[in-house]
């Protein structure tokens, strides 16, 4: 917990409850202990694509379908959503999910390792979620940025380990160490690549929003 829990409660008492689909979804995703995206991650999402009215998403993580289907709820018509998983026991019930919804038209689960699926992908994608192995992300971004066009928003969820990210290396436990570095590197490529405009906020376990502009 990067944020006072009494204050992440307070936020989370206001809010409004989804669609009773993705109020089940997410309740059996809990009980399967299925990492999904957090309350205040929730309405965060909403809010940016209000804004930005995407076209075509690409999510990197799907699990069980949730956020690709919390993203289909709130968009224009016609906007289209690809995402990729790699977890093959994951894979049947995201399908079932969208099936469930009367999404599988709307959105295309891509089934592979998703440095290997990103290079196969032409896009423009003009908003990007990136959710998936945190000691990933940092690879992930070649393709990424190639895939994301000018005005774009690329999204990165859990960009603070529980507040990790910020200890020494020394400080963290060993298992972890390699995570830690390869955040650290993609927080910071973010930050100080010439084309990327990145804002880091401590909500959830903590989220980067960047927007590309043609490259100065």
């Amino acid at each position: 917990m990067i944020v006072d829990e009494r204050i992440v409660t307070f936020i989370n008492s206001l809010d409004t409850k989804n669609s009773e689909l993705l109020e089940k979804i997410e309740s059996e995703a809990r009980a399967a202990d299925v990492p999904i995206i957090r309350r205040e991650m929730q309405s965060f999402l909403k809010v940016l694509l209000m804004l930005k009215k995407p076209v075509q998403i690409l999510e990197v993580g799907t699990a069980v379908g949730f956020s690709a289907l919390l993203m289909s709820e709130n968009v224009p018509e016609g906007c289209r959503i690809t995402t990729i998983e790699n977890y093959e026991k994951r894979i049947p019930v995201a399908r079932e999910n969208f099936r469930r919804a009367e999404k599988e038209n709307q959105i295309t689960l891509l089934e592979g390792d998703a440095a290997e699926v990103l290079k196969t992908l032409d896009g423009p994608y003009d908003f990007i979620f990136m959710d998936a192995a945190k000691g990933q992300y940092i690879h992930y971004l070649p393709d990424v940025l190639r895939l994301l066009p000018p005005g774009g928003c690329l999204v990165s969820d859990n960009v603070m380990q529980d507040g990790d990210v910020i200890e020494s290396r020394f400080a963290v436990e060993r298992r972890n160490r390699t995570i830690h570095a390869r955040m650290r590197e993609y927080l910071y490529e973010l930050k100080h690549k010439d084309n990327l405009v990145t804002s880091i906020i401590p909500l959830g376990d903590g989220v980067a929003v960047s927007i590309k502009q043609e490259r100065i």
